[in-house]
């Protein structure tokens, strides 16, 4: 039995030893796929109920009972939460509004007058809205006032929330008290967020009223809001909370250590993310390893609780699961699915998967009962007896059941037993590729069954663990010896989190694709620009996983779907890859994006055979950065939030780069001619590049636009591949500027706004030759990701003046993290 030393939370590395100090703004607990990928959102495992990565509950809960009394170590009970005030989706209502600004400091207070205003039904949204939003209401163009009225018999509230929907910029008040204020920053469904203390106590029997205002940013807008009483379990539904007294994060595992009364337990969520083994990276199956010890020396009966929730296998509460249980392979094995199967049927961003099944298993040994039911006769049955005897595996709606098994440890001492459950998810298909339905690579043949995984994890179990320690290791060596101990750890941080957004399946000649779902940014999938500040983090490990992002690339124009002169921005929308959804094209960057990275795998994997594959292809893109990519016309580059750029100096670098990659590829397949005449027209370019972009001590955001700025990441390319093109001064010219810059969380992306890309800071920090300015560049992100208030999987777009998301979240991006690794590595 595979043995870890836990108790001092202390990884041994050959390079130091170190106590893992980074809080994680979430912890990944379960990392199979963009789907099937479940996270803490705080600090205490039993703080708030599991999570889906787009914040969506998915419960999964686990209790420890020692000497008959039970613990909670995992999730947070079920509050229930009673309508004070209903929202629109409960109940329709009007309420009187306007989009002309009002007074700021009285409109939100009684007996301001809004005989002016106009009456309409709720919700208020934008003409343009997502899937999630409400139709009908009234319609608003970008910014809206509203305020409701409403009468109180009784305000003896336990905790006054919000239900609220609103994208973007918010502020509600409560009888003239600020409630609740949020900006930048939106929702995507309704959500209940607490309110202040001084609006609740606002509230009073007799006339109320509410006050919102929303600014929509881009996108849809959507305003619509109501108060709940959030009233905690209590008396036989409580369970008294296990204390948490350590937690260690490595790249493939999530540690935890709780008191259970006289009890130690360790708990361990284990993703098998093993990049140089593809089966295994796309098995979809995850461990929770569980080691309990009594603390007095004293002997103490032990037995522990593991549930999942059907809402794991639904898009939302409103679609009903059902259940099955089997005993096979040596495994106790539960799934619950969605009962009505539609196959590949829902795509979009804010979105989960609602076909296939989702599976708890454990070895049969281990396990004294399982049960399908009501999760709150599952919790209260095993907290009040240690037993599971409910049978409800027929349909329920998702949230009203879920699946659990009580793992027995038995009489336990002073020694360690170890006992362990595996959590999966089977989805059937995965994707659809230009109209042909395609299996996750594990099963690419259709000779595998999700029953034969599970037991193959379980077979192998001691096995893969020692191969997660293994990674852990290497993965934290190499980034501490490139960066030092906060860049390793912002690197731990991001390894499940780039992998996991990505699902990997084979095209109909059995070549792997990896798939990038673009989260939290619009679903798009296959996304060049996501695949490009990715790269990183696959060059160093798996260049096959790369060429699986642009092989879709690759195949959308060379079968002539895709007939533009520059690479396509993504092939669909997640999980339908079909062609493009994306609604602008990206001309300059993804053509750069391609050629760069097609170069990178040459030298990552040693020969041009990627590179032959996709010549043509390539020439053709080339082609159309000789005529345009110089000086970009007015047209969005990755970072398209920002909005259109002109003449965009980092993008013309990239442009640059791009042809400077195409001409060594050239060279290296003896197209010798070709190989001259770009790599003297790449100096060119570099030499104008460097007289237009002068702006004194540093180089400007755009040729025709002084006293500007920009960060010049994609310049990093020139140093790791050898390119050759500008002199080193100029990189070095920036980087003593952008020190300059710095704000507490960072370095903003431009002059045009005070946020930032954490991804990119990183390519620019690896331009550093100083290790003081590398290091200089890096704390503030160490800052922001360990200290930031939002509790949600690493966002990659902050403010960098007060360490708050912008946008997105558990997006691949983070696997750019890698860029002074791979530095390193390619000296």
């Amino acid at each position: 039995m595979l043995k870890r030393c836990l108790t001092a939370l202390m990884l041994f590395t050959t390079s130091t030893i170190f106590a893992q100090s980074i809080r994680p703004p979430a912890t990944p607990l379960v990392t199979i796929d963009p789907y099937t990928s479940v996270w803490s959102f705080g600090d205490q495992l039993a703080g708030s109920i599991t999570k889906h990565w787009t914040g969506k509950p998915h419960p999964m809960d686990g209790l420890i009972r020692v000497d008959g009394k039970a613990y909670r170590f995992m999730g947070a009970a079920t509050a229930d939460m009673k309508t004070i005030l209903p929202t629109a989706k409960q109940e329709a209502y009007t309420a009187k509004f306007t989009t002309t600004k009002p007074d700021p400091k009285w409109w939100f207070k009684d007996g301001y007058n809004i005989s002016t205003w106009k009456q309409g039904p709720a919700p208020f949204g934008t003409h343009e809205r997502n899937d999630a939003m409400l139709k009908g209401g009234t319609e608003f163009a970008q910014e809206l006032w509203y305020r409701r009225d409403f009468n109180l018999t009784n305000v003896d509230f336990e905790k006054p929330v919000l239900n609220i929907f609103h994208d973007d910029d918010v502020q509600v008040f409560i009888n003239g008290v600020p409630a609740y204020d949020c900006a930048p920053c939106f929702t995507s469904d309704y959500e209940f967020k607490p309110i202040s203390p001084a609006a609740a106590k606002a509230l009073k029997k007799g006339k109320n009223t509410l006050a919102a205002y929303v600014k929509n940013g881009a996108g849809p807008g959507y305003i619509d809001v109501g108060l709940a009483d959030e009233i905690a379990p209590k008396g036989a539904d409580a369970v008294a909370p296990a204390k948490q007294t350590g937690f260690e994060m490595t790249a493939t595992q999530s540690i935890y250590q709780f008191e259970a009364g006289p009890v130690q337990l360790t708990v361990q969520f284990v993703a098998p993310l093993i990049m140089k083994d593809l089966d295994l990276i796309s098995r979809p199956v995850n461990y929770m390893v569980y080691e309990v010890k009594s603390a007095d020396g004293k002997q103490h009966d032990v037995s522990i609780l593991n549930t999942v929730s059907g809402l794991w296998a639904t898009h939302d509460a409103s679609q009903s699961v059902t259940g099955k249980e089997a005993n096979q392979d040596g495994l106790t094995t539960l799934s619950l699915g969605n009962t009505v199967q539609n196959l590949l049927a829902r795509k979009g961003d804010d979105v989960r998967i609602d076909w296939g099944q989702a599976y708890l298993a454990a070895p049969q040994g281990m396990v004294k009962a399982s049960a399908i039911g009501v999760p709150t006769d599952i919790l209260k049955e095993f907290a009040s007896k240690g037993t599971l005897s409910v049978d409800q595996a027929g349909a329920a709606l998702a949230d009203a059941k879920s699946m659990g098994l009580i793992l027995n440890a038995g009489k336990v001492g002073a020694e360690s037993k170890q006992l362990h459950a595996l959590v999966g998810y089977d989805d059937g298909y995965s994707v659809q590729y230009f109209s042909q339905n395609l299996r996750p690579w594990w099963n690419r043949e259709g000779n595998k069954t999700i029953a034969g995984e599970l037991k193959s994890a379980e077979t192998d179990f001691t096995k893969i663990l020692q191969t997660c320690e293994e990674t852990d290791k290497t993965i934290y060596d190499d980034a501490f010896k490139a960066g030092g101990k906060q860049y390793a750890e912002l690197c731990v941080l991001a390894y499940r989190q780039a992998i996991s957004a990505h699902k990997l399946v084979a095209d109909p000649t059995g070549t792997p694709l990896f798939f990038s779902k673009e989260n939290f940014s619009n679903g798009s999938i296959g996304t060049v620009d996501i695949t490009y500040p990715s790269a990183p983090l696959f060059l160093l490990y798996n260049p096959t996983l790369l060429k699986g992002m642009m092989e879709p690339i690759f195949y959308y124009s060379e079968s002539g779907k895709w007939t533009k002169p520059f690479a396509a921005h993504d092939v669909g929308t997640y999980p339908l890859a079909n062609g493009q959804t994306y609604g602008e094209d990206m001309p300059v960057e993804e053509a750069g994006n391609m050629l760069i990275l097609t170069y990178a795998i040459t030298k990552a994997e040693g020969n041009t055979d990627f590179a032959k594959k996709h010549w043509k292809t390539l020439s053709v893109w080339a082609n159309y950065l000789k005529k345009e990519g110089f000086d970009p016309a007015n047209q969005l580059c990755t970072d398209d939030f920002a909005g259109h750029l002109a003449r965009n100096t980092n993008l013309s670098i990239k442009a640059i780069m791009g042809l400077a990659s195409y001409a060594k590829l050239a060279e290296q397949l003896g197209n010798t001619q070709e190989a001259t005449e770009v790599n003297a027209l790449t100096k060119d370019f570099a030499q104008k590049w460097m007289q237009m972009a002068a702006d004194g001590d540093h180089y400007a955001l755009t040729f025709d636009k002084k006293a500007t700025w920009s960060q010049k990441y994609n310049l990093v390319w020139d140093k790791l591949l050898g390119l050759n093109v500008f002199p080193k001064t100029v990189a070095q010219k920036e980087i003593a500027y952008y020190l300059t810059k710095q704000q507490p969380f960072g370095l903003p992306l431009d002059s045009r706004k005070t946020y930032t890309k954490s991804d990119w800071i990183v390519w620019t920090a690896t331009l550093a030759e100083k290790p003081e300015d590398f290091q200089a560049l890096i704390q503030p992100i160490y800052k922001y990701a360990n200290g930031t208030t939002d509790r949600i999987p690493l966002s990659d777009w902050h403010e960098t003046t007060n360490g708050k998301s912008v946008g997105f979240r558990a997006r691949s991006v983070v696997g750019g993290y890698w860029m002074k690794v791979l530095g390193e590595k390619w000296k």
